[in-house]
């Protein structure tokens, strides 16, 4: 389970080098952010858990990694990123994106400290549990949509959006993560030309053509995510990244199968034009739309991570937990109402054979 504010997974190597050795474990950053454990390791840095001694608190710290024998260049625009990074989460206040609590300076690099969420990634979720239904989906995305909302709002373009960044929140939240890749209005752009940003299989085309990106660039993955979620795969990936970008610019949509009413939205987002695509209100409104479907169903539907296409399991103790619980409850007190129905006549009709007996055996007695 990975329980931190970023997309990073267990165990997963990182750079050498720079990076954080075992015997970082212990340390205490800036006087004050003690490193407990490590949470997860990508390729961009490694996430630790740790505590705030001064507030008493748990919090995450992510680290940069930088290869080694990196020119120093690249060395500063990778902690240039990583600073950009708490910039851009820093300026959105928005329950669905971790929030940013301080940018420390130690060993001449940059860590964040931020909000510590429990949970695990929707990619994770996919994986282990395969596709979701379409009404959990939409749920998953219209939370997503409303972070992306208030990110452009801050004017931040996050240009990474995918199941690997979305962390679904055992207190019930869907948070969206990892800004390492995204564009804040009137910062400066920390890639060379021609260098690609984000996940091919989740690029616009527009960002395919090198052409400006926009608040429609993130609409467009958040459509391929939404696809991704209900069909298991995205719809434009190909053997390479330089087919696949070229798919997304040319090729038609594949009709999604298993959408359903999800699919509208998911044709909507992917509109080749930008201007094309549905706006951020409009998709979000389909989406509370088709997420609520499922409560008219007679069932308040949670994003509950692990839960399987057709029946769900929740984590112990979690809202969706407790909610289901009550249902099984109901569900069973109603069965025994309905068996005590089907039991009634039988037991009056007993009770009348004995009394029957009674009196027959009275009456023989007597004789």
């Amino acid at each position: 389970m990975n329980t931190s504010g970023t997309s990073g997974r267990q165990g997963r190597a990182g750079g050498e080098g720079h990076g954080a050795p075992p015997a970082a474990r212990g340390r205490l950053l800036a006087g004050r952010y003690r490193l407990v454990g490590e949470l997860g390791r990508g390729g961009m840095g490694t996430v630790w858990r740790a505590r705030d001694e001064t507030l008493r608190r748990e919090v995450a710290v992510k680290e940069v990694s930088v290869p080694f024998g990196l020119p120093e260049e690249d060395v500063a625009r990778l902690h240039a990123r990583l600073e950009r990074e708490a910039r851009a989460a820093g300026r959105i206040e928005h329950p669905s994106v971790a929030e940013v609590f301080d940018v420390v300076r130690q060993d001449g690099r940059p860590w964040i400290v931020m909000e510590l969420v429990r949970g695990i990634t929707l990619q994770d979720v996919l994986e282990a549990d395969g596709p979701l239904e379409p009404e959990r989906a939409a749920s998953v995305g219209a939370e997503v949509l409303s972070a992306l909302r208030a990110a452009h709002g801050a004017g931040v373009l996050h240009r990474d959006v995918k199941p690997a960044n979305v962390l679904l929140a055992l207190d019930g939240r869907v948070v969206l993560t990892d800004f390492g890749s995204s564009l804040v209005e009137g910062g400066e752009e920390l890639t060379d030309a021609g260098e690609v940003v984000g996940s091919p299989e989740y690029l616009a085309p527009e960002r395919a053509l090198e052409a400006e990106p926009g608040p429609a660039s993130d609409l467009w993955a958040l459509g391929v995510l939404l696809f991704a979620s209900v069909e298991g795969r995205t719809p434009f990936r190909r053997e390479t990244a330089l087919a696949t970008l070229g798919a997304a610019v040319d090729d038609a949509l594949p009709a999604p199968g298993r959408a359903g009413p999800l699919r509208p939205v998911i044709e909507g987002l992917l509109r080749k034009h930008p201007d094309d695509r549905l706006c951020a209100a409009e998709a979000e409104r389909l989406l509370h739309r088709v997420a609520g479907g499922s409560r008219s169903r007679g069932g308040a539907m949670a994003v509950v991570p692990g839960a399987r296409r057709g029946g769900g399991r929740a984590e112990d103790g979690g809202p969706a937990g407790r909610r289901s619980g009550r249902g099984r409850e109901a569900s069973g007190a109603q069965r025994g109402l309905r068996g005590a129905g089907r039991k009634a006549p039988v037991l009056v009709a007993l009770a009348a054979l004995v009394v029957l007996l009674a009196a027959a055996a009275g009456w023989l007695l007597g004789w």
